[in-house]
C-alpha cells in the first residue's frame, strides 16, 4: 500500500469517526427536542434549537470533508462516486473494517431518519390540537355548522327540518 493509500485511509477513518461521533448527537438532540415538544417547553426547545445550529454546522464539516475526500480518490484514480465504494477499493486486510464502520453509519443515518420523521409527526399533531384550541376559543365552544347559516341552532328555524330528524325531533 502506497503512502497515499494509507493517508486516504486515515481520513476515511477520520472521516467516518467524525460522522459517528456527530451523528450520536444529533440523535441525542432528536430525543430532547421530541421530550420538549411532548412536555410542551417551550424554554427547552429554545435551548434545542441553539444546539442544532452546533450540529448542523459540524455535519456541513462532515460533508466537506468528504467531497475533499472524494476528489482526492478521483485524482487517485480510485472510485470516488461514494465513501463506501472507496472503502471497498481499499485493500483487503483493511476493507472489512472500514466498511463495518460504513454500514453503521447508514444504519445510524436510517435512525436518524424515523427519528426526526417522529418529531414531525409530533409537530403535526400539537399544530392540530393548537389549532382546533384555537377553533374552540374563537367560536366560544359553539359548532359552527357545516352547511347553512346556521340559524337554526339559535331557535329561529324557517322550516321544516329535512336532515337528521330521528336525532333532532323527539319521536
Amino acid at each position: 500500500m502506497t503512502n497515499t493509500q494509507d493517508e486516504l485511509e486515515g481520513d476515511i477513518a477520520k472521516l467516518l469517526g467524525e460522522l459517528a461521533a456527530v451523528q450520536g448527537d444529533l440523535l441525542e438532540l432528536l430525543t430532547k427536542k421530541r421530550e420538549a415538544i411532548a412536555a410542551g417547553d417551550g424554554d427547552a426547545l429554545s435551548t434545542v434549537t441553539a444546539q442544532e445550529q452546533t450540529v448542523v454546522d459540524r455535519l456541513q464539516a462532515c460533508q466537506l470533508h468528504r467531497e475533499q475526500l472524494l476528489e482526492r480518490a478521483a485524482g487517485q484514480g480510485l472510485p470516488a462516486d461514494s465513501i463506501q465504494s472507496l472503502a471497498k477499493a481499499m485493500p483487503a486486510d483493511r476493507r472489512a473494517r472500514m466498511q463495518a464502520d460504513v454500514e453503521q453509519a447508514r444504519h445510524r443515518s436510517r435512525i436518524l431518519q424515523h427519528e426526526c420523521l417522529t418529531n414531525w409527526v409530533l409537530v403535526q399533531r400539537s399544530l392540530l390540537h393548537l389549532s382546533q384550541l384555537i377553533e374552540i376559543v374563537a367560536t366560544g365552544g359553539r359548532m359552527q355548522p357545516t352547511y347553512g347559516d346556521g340559524s337554526e341552532r339559535h331557535g329561529q328555524h324557517r322550516g321544516p327540518m329535512v336532515g337528521g330528524s330521528l336525532v333532532d325531533r323527539a319521536a
